[in-house]
């Protein structure tokens, strides 16, 4: 094995509008946003697009998707490191936000901003709990994707 195949793993997934069961599409007619993201033996994941857009406000849009993608992320990095380091971790919570905005004459997330709660054992090393997220940020392949800033802003509990 190379040492880039090594780093390399492809996925993929299906994206089926379901609002077709609607009607088809007129000039200037109202349409269902209702899609589904389906990915071989997984649960299918009902989505929509944002209410501002016209969206189901009852089901997850790209922005939550990407959203989730960058705290999620950063989450497992986290526990990989924490895990590794002996770091006694006994929960991780994480209020996320992004902002969308115009920029550059283009609609796009403009910023996010991680806010994990990583709750330690007593006794557990709150210096070390902290600085892991600036490692775990590092190697988040998500954030290393994205082109827009991604702050970390932890705060660190012990039991």
């Amino acid at each position: 094995m190379t040492p880039s195949s090594r780093h390399r793993h492809d996925y993929s997934l299906r994206t089926v509008w379901t609002g077709a069961s609607r009607g088809a599409l007129g000039a200037g007619s109202d349409y269902s946003r209702d899609l589904e993201v389906r990915v071989a033996g997984k649960i299918p994941l009902p989505a929509s697009t944002s209410p501002a857009y016209g969206g189901d406000d009852s089901k997850h849009n790209p922005e939550d998707l990407l959203l989730a993608a960058l705290s999620t992320c950063h989450l497992l990095s986290y526990l990989a490191l924490a895990a590794r380091a002996g770091l006694p971790v006994t929960a991780y919570e994480d209020n996320a936000a992004c902002v969308v905005d115009m920029k550059d004459g283009h609609v796009r997330i403009t910023e996010a901003a991680l806010r994990p709660t990583v709750t330690l054992a007593a006794g557990g090393d709150v210096e070390k709990a902290t600085k892991l997220h600036a490692q775990a940020h590092q190697i988040c392949f998500i954030a290393n994707s994205v082109n827009f800033p991604v702050s970390i802003e932890p705060r660190i509990v012990t039991a």
